[in-house]
């Protein structure tokens, strides 16, 4: 892979997270931080009745690559159930780490492909997606919690 690690279509998602405010008062709210590199990104969730995400709020603190994957998770998660962003973050954990050749079934991870050989970035591109899954995994809990209690 001979494409530039920060090239225009990377820094164009950089500058373009769409639910970049936090939520006033979500179901459920997860922050995590890469020790490689000290980039954070907290993200705040609240599920529909259906048990989707029906809304986000994203709040990042990171490269250019940990903001593009943030914009991409930020992008297609509303309507998303659990399983679907867990699946989302591991095959994209597996994917940086070489364990799979096929890009992860998540539109636009093609653009964080030149990203691939820099595994001290993998942390940063990892964070939106262990954080929403977390927070929806989360939520989803806590709504079933709230349901057998009535």
């Amino acid at each position: 892979m001979n494409a530039p690690l920060y090239n225009t279509q990377i820094l164009r998602l950089a500058a373009s997270i769409p639910h970049h405010r936090r939520l006033t008062d979500p179901m459920a709210s997860v922050a995590k931080r890469s020790p490689v590199c000290g980039s954070e990104v907290i993200v705040d969730v609240d599920l529909g009745d259906d048990g989707r995400v029906a809304a986000l709020g994203v709040e990042v603190r990171a490269c250019a690559l940990g903001q593009a994957s943030a914009a991409l998770m930020a992008t297609h998660a509303i309507g998303c159930a659990p399983d679907a962003l867990a699946a989302a973050r591991d095959a994209l954990t597996a994917w940086l780490a070489g364990e799979r050749d096929a890009l992860p079934d998540w539109p636009g991870f093609d653009l964080l492909a030149p990203a691939l050989p820099h595994s001290a970035r993998h942390a940063s591109i990892r964070l939106p997606f262990e954080a929403v899954a977390q927070a929806v995994a989360q939520a989803a809990a806590s709504a079933a919690r709230a349901k057998a209690a009535r």
